[in-house]
């Protein structure tokens, strides 16, 4: 879970509404927007560490964007 949120900080992502189920799945998914809940699924295929990067492009195609260094330390 917090290799997930290290991911979703650097987007500015409020951690309440960021649901992750706790069943994996697959190759793991996101879905969701910038305007309401993100659901992260974790994959069941392969480490979540090695998924981490696909989480962020994920991330990017809903429409987030990578806040910078001056932005982070506003939280």
């Amino acid at each position: 879970m917090m290799a997930i949120y290290e991911v979703t900080d650097r987007f500015g992502i409020d951690r309440e509404s960021i649901s992750v189920p706790l069943e994996k799945e697959g190759g793991g998914a996101v879905t969701g927007g910038t305007g309401g809940t993100v659901e992260i699924t974790a994959p069941a295929t392969i480490p979540t560490s090695e998924w981490l990067p696909a989480l962020e492009e994920d991330l990017l195609g809903l429409g987030f964007e990578l806040q910078s260094e001056e932005d982070e330390e506003a939280f």
